[in-house]
């Protein structure tokens, strides 16, 4: 009798999980933050054409989802959060982020170089030594105004993740870059498809927040598709273009002779004497914009800051009739699959929150985590920021001076083409045959930056009037010309317009 009147204790309360880990959306309502261009981005085109355009469907509360949420939300924080103090998806004491092997770089850097410039390695068609925040994000919002991004399979769980993703979007205008050798490159717009994947590994703390992140992916593939035609010319000394040498299929040359249209004359009329001037006397561009910078700016006290949503509405998501990117918890799951339960004997507690979110799904208690950041990081030593951070493993191994062990040569990534299949992008681009979620989601700045490419990238172009590159191709300009020069000024800086509807959104 004596035993059958023993109780169990009562079970442990289930951990509430971190908002950050529920809803791809939870960063934006954060109080008291400082936001780069002074108001939280617009993100909600961007979700809606994941929502439609995502090929995978994950459970409320599963491991794929919290995943797939944690980095859209860490995104956000690291483009347009500009205080570290602020951000609440990482742990302060233990985060680096590192791409393809290469050395970790801490969060500051990524604050003052740009996400872009964090990720990509410097190639034949872009590099972050000769791109500073400004000009990185002009780069690639204006070829690709909506880039959407979502997780397709994990392998492990907590404390280390391991997981395979896929960002896609269309390249509906022309790329205009600068590559490792400083030239300007521009690729005309051929209107098909950009997709690419990447593995990332990332250790996590007790309320999953990104400790070391490390990610694989092949930034060239990218470049491939942008440009699949290759880079069509050569300059010689002088700056004057070699005839091409590229051919192209007759149905895919018909086609891609429409972008031709788009080009303008510069206002510059100096023509070919502009491309025969001495190099030498030629200002250098200047790269100092930085991104801590450049929020500081749009902080100042007094200063006028338009939210976007005030001229331009947002979009709706079709699964909850809010804003696509409101905070919306488990926004677009299935709650009616099954979640993946843990085998874990002895769970950790990351584990156990993970365990707790599948459990409960939509139903989970949510809260909301303040940064871990703590006192010793508020005043950062500048000298973590600077230019030797910078410098990229590859460039590292081609100093000389330190190469007292042989090691192999480092291919030239100028061994072969880069270039992809021309026939194949360039048809599905001329066709329109390919799943595009935004032509049904449009606004006043799709408008713009489907607009003619004279609109969209106002610069010279004498080299484009030159050599006439057909859609998918890529010219390059001379590192030391006027054209480049005039063409990173204005890219490097914002005009009235810019600011919030270009840049203040994803």
């Amino acid at each position: 009798m004596a035993a059958a009147d023993v109780q169990a204790p009562p079970a442990e309360p289930a951990p509430a999980v971190p908002d950050y880990l529920a809803s791809p959306n939870a960063v934006f309502n954060d109080e008291g933050v400082k936001w780069r261009y002074g108001k939280a981005p617009d993100y909600s085109k961007t979700r809606k054409v994941w929502e439609e355009g995502k090929k995978m469907n994950h459970a409320a509360g599963s491991l794929p989802q919290l995943v797939e949420n944690l980095v859209k939300n860490w995104e956000v924080e690291a483009s347009f959060k500009p205080r570290l103090q602020d951000w609440r998806t990482i742990d302060h004491e233990n985060y680096s982020f590192a791409i393809n092997g290469g050395p970790p770089q801490s969060a500051e850097h990524m604050l003052k170089v740009g996400t872009y410039n964090a990720i990509i390695a410097p190639n034949e068609y872009y590099s972050p030594e000769n791109s500073d925040f400004a000009s990185s994000h002009k780069t690639f919002k204006r070829m690709m105004p909506t880039f959407a991004w979502e997780v397709t399979e994990v392998y492990s769980g907590p404390p280390k993740v391991a997981f395979k993703w896929r960002h896609w979007g269309v390249m509906k205008n022309d790329y205009v870059g600068f590559n490792d050798k400083g030239e300007k490159i521009v690729a005309k717009a051929h209107g098909g498809p950009i997709e690419i994947y990447g593995v990332t590994v990332a250790t996590v703390d007790d309320k999953v927040r990104l400790q070391t992140v490390d990610t694989w992916f092949d930034p060239l593939e990218m470049f491939r598709q942008i440009a699949p035609g290759g880079i069509v010319n050569k300059t010689k000394p002088n700056g004057v273009p070699e005839a091409s040498t590229t051919e192209q299929p007759e149905e895919v040359a018909a086609e891609s002779t429409k972008s031709e249209d788009t080009v303008s004359s510069s206002t510059d009329t100096k023509g070919a004497d502009q491309t025969t001037a001495d190099p030498t006397d030629v200002p250098a561009a200047h790269f100092a914009n930085d991104g801590i910078k450049i929020a500081e700016q749009h902080n100042k006290e007094g200063a006028k800051v338009t939210a976007p949503e005030d001229i331009i509405p947002k979009h709706i998501s079709n699964s909850t009739g809010e804003p696509a990117d409101a905070f919306v918890p488990h926004q677009g799951a299935d709650t009616e699959k099954s979640a993946v339960e843990s085998t874990q004997t002895d769970p950790s507690p990351a584990q156990t929150l993970v365990d707790a979110a599948a459990s409960h799904g939509a139903a989970a208690d949510i809260e909301h985590p303040e940064s871990n950041f703590h006192d010793s990081h508020e005043e950062q030593p500048q000298a973590d920021t600077g230019a030797a951070q910078e410098v990229p493993a590859a460039a590292e191994t081609n100093d000389s001076s330190s190469n007292d062990n042989k090691h192999l040569p480092t291919p030239s990534i100028y061994a072969s083409p880069v270039n992809g299949d021309p026939a194949h992008r360039l048809a599905l681009g001329a066709s329109g045959d390919f799943p595009d979620e935004s032509r049904s989601i449009r606004d006043a700045v799709d408008e713009h930056l489907e607009g003619p490419a004279t609109d969209v990238h106002p610069h010279p172009k004498d080299m484009e009037e030159s050599v006439r590159p057909r859609a998918g191709e890529a010219v390059a300009v001379e590192a030391g010309s006027e054209e480049t020069r005039v063409t990173h000024e204005e890219m490097s800086g914002f005009a009235g317009g810019e600011c919030p509807f270009l840049m203040n959104r994803e």
